[in-house]
């Protein structure tokens, strides 16, 4: 017999003889479930039979395959927590299980995209409650949080072009969100120390109540330095660690030690960047933050200057753009609170909301959230049909 059971069965029987147990008998095709009563399944199977046995965790049922043939449900409502069991009668008797390592018999790839089908079809057919059951209603309701989004993340054009096109209005001036954008561009280019100065300008004291956003910033343009060392002109290529350990009366050795040419396009930094670099770095330091989150990035940025090529470093990632983009985020958001409106737009909200609500249902054990993840549906649902 082939089937399921959780961990205190009775192995000394067939799987579906004993509470809490399922199987599917070969010399009789029965199935049977916490009982040794059988019912009529499917058909006998013996030596070179391929049985294949499928729970669905999305509705709880079992069904078995023969040689790649579903012989339709088995079971239904069976509970969590149970394990594959194989029971064996006759001595010399062999079972070759495969839990995925080799493909299987059964199309199991195409039942899988049939559930995922199905479920979205639900999703998507699904009556909300009221007021949101009126499409009118629900159709107003995106729309603001579309255009939400778009006035949160500083894109002016075109939420101006949507705003007439839907006869909504604008919750806050356009100047304000075009200085938004502006700060967005600058942090987004690198440009840490210029996006500092505009803000200060624009809201004199937002980073004054802010000092973890300003740090953070600062701790930015430190990165930014550093990514900006290669480009820089030189004239004698001067190592890092020799400047922090005060070796100024060295020229000649580290000519010696440099003497290849840098390859075009790989230049050395200057004396004078480099000590533009470390005395921005101990003024960092000086700083003594108490906040743990901002020590951890600060010493990660200082490891920068342990390498000699830090983009090719273990921490190299720090210097890629993207690492831009959620310092960017914090600082939109900071400047809109700082005006009296939500840190959050709330489309975002919404799809927060979302994906922690399948994340709970995955911890509840309901299976047909491993099948609704919110990036793969929007992608689906956005996709041309």
């Amino acid at each position: 017999g082939i089937g399921l059971a959780d961990k205190l069965v009775n192995m000394n029987r067939l799987p579906g003889w004993e509470k809490n147990s399922y199987g599917y008998h070969g010399d009789d095709g029965n199935s049977f479930s916490s009982s040794g009563n059988g019912k009529k399944y499917g058909p006998t199977f013996t030596t070179g039979d391929v049985i294949g046995c499928c729970v669905n965790m999305i509705n709880r049922t079992v069904f078995y395959t023969k040689n790649g043939i579903n012989l339709g449900t088995a079971f239904t409502e069976v509970p969590l927590g149970l394990y594959p069991t194989v029971g064996l009668q006759t001595p010399g008797e062999i079972a070759d299980a495969n839990f995925g390592d080799r493909p299987f018999v059964f199309d199991i790839e195409g039942y899988i995209v049939e559930c995922k089908t199905r479920l979205r079809r639900d999703i998507q057919n699904h009556t909300s409650s009221a007021p949101y059951n009126d499409s009118n209603v629900l159709d107003i309701v995106l729309k603001k949080m579309v255009f939400g989004y778009m006035v949160h993340h500083g894109y002016c054009g075109a939420a101006e072009n949507f705003a007439k096109a839907t006869n909504l209005y604008f919750f806050e001036d356009i100047p304000s969100i075009q200085n938004r954008q502006r700060v967005q561009k600058l942090i987004m280019k690198g440009l840490i120390g210029d996006a500092i100065t505009l803000v200060q300008e624009l809201y004199p004291t937002l980073l004054g109540n802010k000092p973890e956003l300003l740090f953070k910033l600062q701790i930015r343009n430190f990165i930014e330095m550093i990514n900006n060392l290669n480009s820089e002109p030189q004239s004698h290529p001067y190592s890092i660690a020799s400047l922090m350990n005060g070796n100024e009366d060295n020229d000649e050795k580290m000519e010696v030690d440099h003497k290849p040419e840098p390859n075009e396009g790989e230049r050395q930094p200057s004396r004078q960047a480099l000590e533009q670099l470390l005395l921005f770095g101990r003024e960092l330091n000086a700083q003594n933050t108490q906040d743990e989150d901002l020590k951890r990035q600060l010493q990660e940025a200082f490891s920068l200057l342990a390498y000699r090529d830090p983009k090719s470093s273990p921490i190299g990632y720090l210097l890629h753009p993207n690492q831009r983009e959620q310092l960017c985020a914090d600082l939109n958001s900071a400047i809109l609170e700082s005006n009296g409106l939500p840190r959050q737009p709330p489309l975002e909200m919404a799809l927060s909301q979302t994906k922690n609500t399948v994340g709970r249902m995955l911890e509840e054990g309901l299976g047909a959230a491993a099948y609704c993840g919110l990036d793969e549906f929007l992608k689906c649902s956005l996709r041309p049909q």
